[in-house]
């Protein structure tokens, strides 16, 4: 469609210096010699002073005996061809137009091309043309059809839940019957609310497949526009539409663009925004009823939304779309995994054991990373090892083989990091270990990563606190092995790590009772509308700053004694660290039990589940997903 204007365009203006140029040029040879009176021109004929006459119409271009040309007009009717020929002129006559309607179309031409060369650029400039050239206020809601590539429940996976109340709304535009006849009405509207990569706009695509009726889609920020009043008109237009197409879906993607809870804004006033969400607003549910029109629309902030926004009538059903739990992302994986050639060897459970609180994106990132790190080696399928490479690239980065590290350098990530691990093994409340590294990856020279036998649910003190326990350890591991100044800035992301969960604990979680139960964090992270100025005292701080310090300094000194206690197994992992560089969970407990690791490596990559590691757990695990960077 854009190379089709573009060729359009340099046709209209090919056209245009074209008609120019003739409009310009004719006439030109009268237009440039100097005019004489006819009386004149016969005279010159009479005494021979006229070599070649050339006659177009009405003008007379002569060339004179010494060169020179001249121009006249003839009378009308006067036929002086066999004059000048009789007097040995040479007469050349050129042929007059075929009528007055091609003299008017060359006058007119190049006017009627500007003005449509005008409308053209006009139209260019408000993004395509919809509604002419003032076609601001013109809906952009574009009508999804099967040459989109056609997406059916089929292709959703592991939110069954939500996928279960939007195929009721389809099964009433497919059959309102079977609902009315107990005096049921169709639902208004649908608001799907989740983390961003679960499978939000999927949902609503799989609705457009599956229901067999027109389907307009639309971005939340496509409503705004620089110009005073055009989100509301576009709202007005879009809904125009919709009525046209009755009964339809209309899916509105990232509604909380113009859906933002009004009044809370610098100033508060009536800016261009508020206006687009009180005509959208009276269109979901005003004085004219949107009678079969089913808007749904999505958002990870529900939050900001305003609440008449979300009220019933409006949005009848508010759908959450989490985060899927294991079988869930053995479901997204087979979905995912039809995609590609599979080996014998994947199991798709063992990979959803080890990919807790992972998306739907992020489990197909990881399918399509595994199939290219398959294709960069030359496999003809996707092996289990592939998938293994490409949930370590994932979750803890690129390595940065590249990076030369020093022996100085590289001892100290190992014994930082060795800390990390010997304080998870040794906690019951700690997530096993996973995986830990002193290859660069991303941002970080080494890293020691958790991950949750099962998905978590909840958060409890005493996982907190060895949580920060363990986070801790990297700073104590390198305190015990080079002293007070040999300390590096490694910990720095620890102590970030460290303060957030210590902060959350205290300002939000309730866990301390010097604080109490009382939530400070909205008041910490600035006024949102719904504290009405909450604010916290100058003596309060001071004692969420004294409880947040007293934490971390308790799991500090933990980690310090735990270390100090398991001296000989801090070391010899330490070692086993510089040696291998990177150690899977099992690996980390044979070298902790000193055994040897040489022969023993399980062709079944073990390492993308939560290795049972070598001092035995209780309790819950906590959550997973740590990089300490060293």
């Amino acid at each position: 469609m854009g190379n089709a204007r573009n060729f359009a365009f340099w046709v209209v203006l090919f056209l245009m210096v074209l008609a120019l140029f003739n409009l310009f040029s004719d006439g030109s040879g009268a237009m440039n010699s100097r005019q004489i009176s006819y009386s004149e021109f016969m005279q010159r004929v009479q005494e021979d002073q006229v070599s070649s006459v050339t006659i177009d119409g009405e003008d007379i271009v002569i060339t004179g005996s010494d060169g020179q040309q001249y121009a006249t007009v003839r009378p009308l009717g006067e036929d002086i061809a066999d004059r000048l020929i009789q007097s040995g002129v040479d007469v050349r006559v050129v042929k007059q137009q075929s009528s007055g309607f091609m003299s008017l179309l060359g006058v007119w031409l190049p006017f009627i091309l500007l003005i449509g060369v005008w409308i053209f650029f006009m139209n260019r400039m408000q993004g395509g043309g919809k509604g002419g050239a003032m076609g601001f206020g013109k809906s952009r809601a574009k009508l999804l059809t099967e040459k989109h590539g056609r997406v059916t429940f089929d292709d959703v996976a592991g939110i069954d839940e939500a996928k279960e109340e939007l195929e009721e709304i389809v099964e009433f535009l497919r059959n309102p019957q079977k609902f009315s006849r107990l005096g049921g009405k169709i639902p208004k509207g649908a608001l799907l609310v989740g983390p961003p990569g679960t499978g939000k706009t999927l949902l609503a695509r799989a609705i457009a497949g599956e229901a067999g009726v027109p389907f307009f889609t639309i971005s939340g920020s496509d409503f705004v526009e620089m110009f005073v009043g055009v989100g509301a008109s576009r709202v007005r237009d879009m809904f125009e539409q919709a009525k046209k197409s009755a009964p339809c879906i209309l899916f509105i993607d990232e509604i909380d663009a113009v859906g933002r809870a009004r009044g809370v804004g610098i100033g508060g006033g009536n800016d261009e925004r508020e206006q687009t969400l009180n005509q959208l607003l009276v269109e979901m549910d005003g004085f004219e009823a949107n009678e079969g029109i089913i808007i749904v629309a999505a958002t990870n902030r529900k939050d900001v939304l305003d609440p008449a926004l979300l009220r019933p009538g409006r949005f009848d059903r508010q759908i959450h779309v989490p985060n899927p739990d294991i079988k869930g992302r053995e479901k997204i994986l087979s979905v995912h995994a039809r995609k590609v050639p599979v080996g014998p060897d994947v199991d798709l459970r063992l990979i959803a054991r080890g990919t807790p609180g992972f998306s739907g994106a992020d489990l197909m990132n990881l399918v399509n990373e595994a199939a290219l790190t398959a294709a960069r080696i030359g496999r003809r399928f996707v092996s289990m090892d592939d998938f293994e490479s490409a949930k370590d690239k994932v979750m803890l980065g690129v390595e940065r083989r590249s990076m030369v590290l020093t022996p100085e350098q590289k001892e100290k990530t190992a014994y930082h990091e060795a800390g990390h691990a010997i304080v998870g093994l040794s906690l019951p409340k700690c997530d096993p270990v996973y995986k830990a590294t002193i290859i660069p990856r991303g941002g970080a020279l080494g890293m020691v990563v958790s991950l949750p036998e099962m998905d978590r649910l909840n958060f409890h003190k005493d996982e907190a606190k060895q949580k920060i326990t363990m986070t801790m350890a990297g700073k104590a591991a390198e305190i015990i092995k080079y002293g007070e100044e040999g300390v590096s800035n490694g910990p720095a992301g620890d102590i970030m790590q460290a303060s957030q969960l210590a902060r959350a604990m205290v300002m939000r979680w309730g866990m301390s009772d010097r604080v109490g139960a009382v939530d400070y964090a909205e008041a910490h992270e600035g006024y949102s509308g719904s504290t009405g100025g909450f604010s916290v005292s100058a003596a309060t701080k001071e004692l969420i700053e004294q409880e947040v310090r007293e934490l971390i300094e308790d799991g500090y000194r933990e980690a310090y004694r735990i270390l100090t206690e398991k001296s000989e197994e801090f070391e010899r992992l330490a070692k086993g660290l510089l040696e291998y560089e990177t150690l899977t969970g099992e690996e980390i407990g044979r070298i902790v039990r000193g055994e040897p690791l040489g022969g023993n490596d399980d062709d079944a990559p073990t390492s993308l589940i939560p290795s049972v590691t070598a001092i035995p757990k209780a309790g819950k695990p906590a959550p997973g997903g740590d990089p300490a960077p060293a």
